[in-house]
Parts: structure tokens; C-alpha cells; sequence
């Protein structure tokens, strides 16, 4: 069983910063690809950024230039640093694990980013 637990949502005004978190635990093998989708009301969710075990990143169109992912591989975790925030940014933000060889994927509960103008 995999787990992930996101942290790091919450409020913040245009212009601002918030940086996301998410820890995955459990029986996991090798990690493929670990990432952050995000999904606002009535819309489908969508690929905010990903990064594989590489490093290579990418990023979202909407994203790119204002938010950056990074990964600590010896402690299972992916941060999403969100700079220069937007309205449009809010949405539940999920965490997403992609690992062993049959690429199974796994998904956190999500976290709440509200961006006020």
C-alpha cells in the first residue's frame, strides 16, 4: 500500500508564494515519476508539473517560469514551489506517484491553494 500526504496549501494573495509538499510511503519500489496535477471545479484535472527519475522536468504552459518542482529522493518527497501566484491558480492541487516496473500510479487527497486578487 502507497501513500501520499500532501501539505503546504492554503491561502494567498496575488503575487505571492506558496510551497507544496508531498511524502510518499508504503511498499514503494522504484519511482518513475512523481508530479502535481491540479483540478478546479467542473474542469478536468490537469498536469501542473512532473519530474522523473532522471530530473528531467515539465511543466504546464500556465506554470512555466513562475513554478518550479524539485524531488529529495532519499526521503520519498516532491516539492512544488509557487511563485507569482494568479487567481486562476486556485484549485485542489494533487500529489502523483508513478513507480515500479508495471507503472502503477498512486494519487494523494489533495490540497486546497486559494489565490485571492
Amino acid at each position: 500500500q502507497v501513500q501520499l500526504v500532501e501539505s503546504g496549501g492554503g491561502l494567498v494573495q496575488a503575487g505571492g508564494s506558496l510551497r507544496l509538499s508531498c511524502v510518499a510511503s508504503g511498499s514503494i519500489s522504484s519511482i518513475n515519476v512523481m508530479g502535481w496535477y491540479r483540478q478546479a471545479p467542473g474542469k478536468e484535472r490537469e498536469l501542473v508539473a512532473r519530474i522523473h527519475s532522471d530530473g528531467i522536468t515539465n511543466y504546464a504552459i500556465s506554470v512555466k517560469g513562475r513554478f518550479t518542482i524539485s524531488r529529495d529522493n532519499a526521503k520519498n518527497t516532491v516539492y512544488l514551489q509557487m511563485n507569482t501566484m494568479k487567481p486562476e491558480d486556485t484549485c485542489v492541487y494533487y500529489c502523483n506517484l508513478n513507480s515500479g516496473p508495471f507503472g502503477i500510479t498512486n494519487w494523494g487527497k489533495g490540497t486546497q491553494v486559494t489565490v485571492s486578487s
